[in-house]
């Protein structure tokens, strides 16, 4: 593995170490953006209200889910944090989360517009509190305009807003593709997460902290912007056609004999087919009239796509990819969820790491610096596991914290 993160000498520190998160923030595309400060060493204190504590934590229990005796969703985005189970609702539990926003770098939540202003959340009731404060606001569809107050999640204001789910269907005629929980959310947490870092660089500059926002719809907007731009350019998007239909014979998709599904993706096709033809044991293809250049391929790409499909049956997998890595040409096999925990390339890269003493893996942040260890990943905390411990380091006395024990507002 060469995540710097192990073999990092003890006198480096995280980039991130001594800067103090509050992830006041619920489910996914906003604590992650936390969680991906905690990777690189900052102190991330997890606000969640007593007794339920995040819905997050509840994901893996959902109709359709997969089943564990793990918390596997939380494990993810609730790693490295610290949790302080605070009851916002109550004036006094406001009075702590003061405290702790005037102490802190970065605040971040995902709350309503409405709700930040009813529990004295909002950034006109923190940034005062602290000049060098960073509050980062997260929302489904912005802070402006006549949807600011409607709620969406990944699915509904990434996914189906963005124009994603009605073009990523196997054909026109077919329904509509699911998204997977989470999909947008944490790419949208790395939008978040930049535009923090962006106001951090400000704040290093002038000294003064200040608001930043994402939101799904811009995010999931984003990850279309290849076809909404296209669309600004007034062209015409075509309809999805079935598989062997495509207008693009080798960048396409096939199966082979032991029914795996791979994506063929051909961007040289002057240097590339005819070996790619001879390697697979069809030297005479090229010369076929229909598929000698590349416009007679793309008038018969459907019979093209017939003909592969017969070469591809009769190989498996494990053939097909050395004939595909001596032609040089550019694929990439179909892998199932099952497949992940065995991917060496994805542990190479750091991308799939082990928890702190622990056998059990986690996705690690998407990007690495040289020379900056990352955190090794700590499981996620109980319901106010931490509770006690951030609020004698906010200055509070004992006797002050068995008050507000009492009171219900911290467990």
């Amino acid at each position: 593995m060469t995540d710097s993160s192990s073999h990092h000498s003890e006198h480096e520190a995280p980039i991130f170490a001594g800067l103090r998160v509050i992830d006041c923030a619920s489910f996914v595309a906003a604590p992650a953006a936390a969680t991906v400060f905690s990777d690189f060493g900052a102190d991330v204190i997890k606000i969640e209200p007593p007794g339920t504590g995040d819905p997050y934590r509840n994901l893996g229990r959902l109709p359709g889910m997969p089943t564990s005796e793990h918390d596997y969703a939380w494990l993810l985005t609730g790693r490295n944090k610290r949790s302080l189970a605070l009851d916002l609702k109550s004036k006094e539990g406001q009075a702590v989360l003061h405290r702790l926003a005037a102490q802190a770098d970065i605040f971040i939540t995902n709350y309503p517009r409405n709700v930040r202003h009813r529990l004295g959340l909002a950034a006109k009731d923190l940034t005062p509190l602290n000049p060098r404060l960073i509050y980062a606001a997260f929302s489904a569809y912005g802070e402006t305009g006549h949807e600011a107050e409607k709620s969406g999640f990944d699915s509904t204001a990434w996914w189906a807003r963005s124009g994603l789910m009605d073009i990523v269907r196997a054909d026109s005629t077919l329904p509509p593709a699911r998204s997977v929980p989470g999909m947008g959310d944490h790419p949208s947490a790395m939008g978040l997460f930049g535009a923090i870092v962006t106001a951090l660089y400000r704040r290093e500059r002038t000294g003064k902290g200040g608001v930043v926002h994402s939101s799904l719809l811009a995010n999931g907007l984003w990850a279309n912007g290849i076809f909404a731009q296209a669309r600004f350019c007034e062209a015409t998007i075509p309809p999805r056609v079935a598989r062997t239909q495509a207008p693009n014979a080798v960048t396409n998709m096939y199966r082979t004999r032991d029914g795996r599904w791979f994506m063929l993706s051909m961007l040289n096709e002057e240097r590339q087919f005819r070996p790619f033809c001879a390697a697979l044991g069809l030297p005479g293809l090229p010369d076929d009239p229909r598929f000698a250049a590349i416009p007679s391929r793309r008038a018969n790409a459907a019979a093209l796509i017939a003909t592969l499909d017969d070469a591809f049956a009769q190989r498996d997998l494990a053939e097909l990819m050395e004939v595909m890595h001596a032609a040089g040409v550019t694929f990439g096999v179909v892998h199932t969820v099952d497949e992940i925990p065995h991917d060496r390339q994805a542990r190479a890269i750091g991308a799939v790491v082990p928890f702190e003493a622990s056998d059990m893996l986690t996705v690690m942040s998407p990007f690495q610096i040289e020379g900056a260890p990352r955190t090794t990943p700590r499981k996620a905390p109980a319901l106010g596991q931490h509770s006690a411990e951030v609020l004698r380091e906010a200055g509070y006395e004992p006797a002050e914290i068995d008050h507000l024990r009492g009171l219900g507002v911290v467990c």
